[in-house]
């Protein structure tokens, strides 16, 4: 006669018994975890595409100067991973970027005396920015002038975009003395107002004053066109004030740096991001 059992012991079968709820305890716990995620991506819409450069900025203190761009070498020079200063002095003021108050005297290697800020003139180290967006929200004083800096139209805020020298850039102004929005680009030997041994041509133009002393987000873009022209567009404070199409780009359809320029002006900025573009246009 066979003893063995003809059914699992009693102890076996409460294991086993624990062992399916258990299981059904933990598909519980991770559908529901997965629906409170998915709810909350919904509560806050859809995301957005990461970053191709975002700077940070710390409490107060010079970033990089005009002295550093010349003197590269110098021991005392202050030189930025992030940036090169051209012209003017960056610093960084309650974690945004500032220009000091503008005059327009050489700095010296810690722009104690003076900043030159009245020319500032950034850029980006890094320069294979292609279709990006440049997102940067920004505070604008009302205009100066100095002796060596008289009032001109254009004197105010602008964004550059392709930038490969600063004979060979795209420039978009976001907030002019004159009151235009304008966006242009800069070659060699073309165009008008000779800078530099570079000439800018005006792709677009229009009027959109934004206030002095208050806050504004500022958006540029630069996108290459089946045809093999270069879109570019402005907008303000969410609202496309102005767009232009450079049918003849030349070596700008390459990337390069993205900066900012500002003339006889303090500017302050904040949460600068050079963003991908996601999306290509057909035409302009």
């Amino acid at each position: 006669m066979n003893d063995e059992p003809t059914h699992p012991p009693k102890a076996r079968r409460i294991s086993r018994r624990r062992l399916v709820y258990g299981l059904i305890l933990v598909v519980a716990v991770v559908i529901g975890a997965g629906t409170a995620l998915f709810l909350k991506s919904n509560e806050e819409g859809p995301s957005k595409p990461a970053a191709l450069f975002e700077p940070t900025f710390g409490k107060e203190g010079l970033v990089t100067n005009a002295f550093a761009f010349l003197y590269p070498d110098n021991p005392r020079a202050k030189l930025s991973r992030d940036w090169i200063a051209t012209s003017g002095s960056l610093f960084a003021k309650d974690g945004a970027g500032w220009t000091g108050v503008p005059d327009a005297e050489d700095t010296g290697p810690d722009s104690a005396r003076h900043t030159e800020s009245a020319i500032f003139r950034l850029v980006t180290r890094r320069r294979d920015f292609g279709a990006v967006t440049v997102s940067v929200w920004v505070r604008l004083d009302p205009p100066i002038t100095t002796p060596r800096t008289p009032a001109r139209e254009w004197d105010g805020g602008h964004i550059w975009l392709r930038y490969h020298s600063p004979q060979e850039l795209y420039g978009v102004s976001f907030r002019r003395r004159d009151g235009a929005v304008v966006i242009k680009r800069k070659i060699p030997g073309s165009g008008t107002e000779n800078e530099d041994n570079g000439s800018y041509a005006t792709l677009a133009e229009s009027t959109h004053a934004i206030s002095y002393g208050a806050w504004h987000q500022v958006e540029a873009s630069a996108v290459n066109l089946p045809s093999g022209s270069v879109l570019l567009r402005l907008e303000i404070d969410g609202k496309t004030v102005l767009t232009g199409e450079d049918h003849t780009p030349g070596r700008l359809t390459r990337p390069g740096g993205v900066g900012l320029r500002a003339d006889n002006t303090e500017l302050l900025f904040r949460d600068f991001r050079a963003l991908p573009v996601q999306t290509t246009p057909t035409s302009g």
